[in-house]
């Protein structure tokens, strides 16, 4: 039997990226090149320090090219990010974090 192999995410979060830009991209919204160019940009910005090219630089790209194309406005998205945060807190520790367990969730 063999042992699985490792993971290239740290948390599944960061699959769920990659598979939205993946989906996105094959979806027409951006080109490859677009992705590599805006990535880049994020990285390596010309008057600041370099940063990591890990998920959240991934996750920060996205929502930028989100809001410039107009399928998700920066409002939205931080008015989920903190539901998300409220859910987080009060999800009981080894379970999954779901927007229904924000206090203030509202179907």
């Amino acid at each position: 039997m063999t042992a699985p192999s490792p993971s290239p995410f740290a948390a599944p979060w960061e699959a769920q990226v990659f598979a939205m830009v993946v989906s996105l991209r094959e979806a027409g919204l951006f080109t490859w090149s677009e992705w590599a160019e805006r990535l880049g940009q994020g990285i390596r910005p010309k008057d600041a320090p370099e940063r990591a090219a890990d998920y959240g630089a991934w996750l920060t790209t996205l929502e930028g090219i989100l809001a410039e194309r107009g399928v998700a406005w920066p409002e939205s998205v931080a008015a989920r990010t903190e539901a998300f945060q409220r859910a987080a807190e009060a999800t009981p520790h080894g379970e999954p974090i779901r927007l229904e367990n924000d206090p203030l969730y509202r179907p």
